[in-house]
């Protein structure tokens, strides 16, 4: 497809929202990518995901769907899963030391990837490879080898490590090695581009120095910005608990999205969409000048997100269900299951924050009791403020803005 959509067609649609926070850095990357789609060849394309936890989120599709861009316009792509690099944890953006995670917890949270990944990326055109195939057999003379190619200085430079050196907070040896190994990734895949959010655009030129240094053509960096979370503010992460989960349902994927801030409506469109830019502008205009209802902008944002990671039927669903719920008040037709042992009176007495823990609405019992201590749980339109309840069969839970439980009687 490459030689049938011309070099500036693919240039319009790589380059939509990409942001490297240097021009200099972005002239040159868009020289470089401009000079070799000329050459008419598919270019070797690969984006890095280090398996830290079990779920993706909306903020790592956002390189994903720009991988999605290169596959369909004929590239070669490749999904890279850190099993290595997630051993030490990328030190970018943390003001202190990652917790090391061990063999077992990398590959068991890299178990549940593959499945969410094909939701974005199509698996007949998608390389999936694993950098500890490679990573882990480098000899500590070749280890020696390829830091020589890096001085002190350079990595002194990264934000992160500048910023806790002047803070007197520790900088550990092993932090530095995370980027030898990203650049040592780029130069086994004999990489033409690497993508990646803007936090990793150290990481991602120290392979173009390594290729460099050995007398390979320099990789093009592109990188997408950060994405902002449900609450506006802070980045999408888990542990904050601002996210939208690949895997969430429908119903609850646009619920979450429909209650983001106004302001961050262009952001998500243009990261999380394939609207196109024309109408972008028009839907960024209207709701400047007031003329276009934000609540009607967002249910198109939230339907067209649902409808990329499922299909347009459940994303109508979806927006059907939020209607039916958050603007008429009523109850939901569908919701989880959250089978209890019930008492020959149809009761049960349990801990709710447990119950939600288990049923996997809530991440832990510590997460279930911040919602309850927050007034985020209800049964039956009822709030509730202390941890043992009485359910009944029947029973509605809600929890948070967008999830539902029905109490039903376990089996047996």
């Amino acid at each position: 497809m490459t030689a049938q959509v011309s070099v500036d067609e693919q240039m319009r649609v790589l380059m939509r929202g990409v942001e490297y926070g240097d021009p200099n850095i972005q002239r040159t990357m868009e020289e470089d990518l401009r000079e070799r789609l000329s050459l008419g060849k598919p270019l070797r394309v690969y984006c890095g995901f280090d398996p830290t936890s079990t779920d993706l989120t909306l903020g790592n599709m956002v390189p994903m769907l720009k991988m999605r861009q290169f596959q369909r316009l004929g590239h070669d792509v490749t999904f890279l899963i850190g099993t290595m690099t997630g051993l030490v944890g990328d030190p970018s953006d943390k003001t202190a030391a990652r917790q090391m995670l061990t063999v077992e917890q990398v590959e068991s949270n890299a178990q549940t990837w593959l499945r969410q990944v094909f939701r974005v990326l199509d698996p007949d055109k998608t390389t999936i490879e694993r950098n500890g195939d490679w990573l882990a057999s480098l000899t500590l003379a070749e280890v020696v080898q390829l830091a020589s190619n890096f001085t002190v200085a350079q990595f002194l430079e990264h934000e992160t490590f500048r910023n806790r050196m002047a803070e007197a907070k520790p900088l550990y040896i092993h932090e530095f090695i995370y980027a030898l190994m990203q650049a040592y990734d780029a130069h086994h895949l004999k990489t033409d581009v690497q993508l990646g959010a803007v936090d990793q655009l150290f990481n991602i030129m120290a392979g173009r120095q390594l290729q460099r240094a050995l007398g390979e053509r320099p990789l093009i960096a592109v990188t997408t910005p950060l994405l902002k979370g449900t609450d506006g503010v802070l980045k999408m992460s888990k542990s904050v608990g601002n996210y939208v989960g690949l895997d969430e349902a429908p119903a609850e994927m646009y619920g979450k999205l429909m209650s983001i801030p106004d302001s961050l409506m262009p952001n998500y469109f243009t990261l999380l969409t394939e609207v196109p830019s024309e109408e972008l502008a028009e839907i960024e205009r209207g709701l400047a000048a007031k003329t276009l209802n934000p609540m009607e902008a967002k249910k198109r944002l939230a339907r067209s997100v649902v409808a990329l990671l499922y299909d347009d039927g459940q994303a109508e669903a979806a927006q059907a269900e939020f209607e039916r719920v958050f603007q008429r008040r009523e109850e939901p037709e569908e919701a989880q299951e959250l089978p209890l042992a019930l008492d020959q009176d149809g009761k049960a007495s349990v801990d709710i924050t447990l119950a939600l823990s288990v049923a996997g609405v809530a991440g832990s019992r510590s997460e279930a009791r911040r919602l309850l201590q927050q007034g985020g749980i209800s049964i039956d339109g009822q709030p509730i403020k202390e941890a043992q309840v009485e359910l009944a069969e029947g029973s509605l839970i809600r929890v948070g803005r967008h999830r539902f439980l029905r109490v039903v009687a376990a089996d047996g």
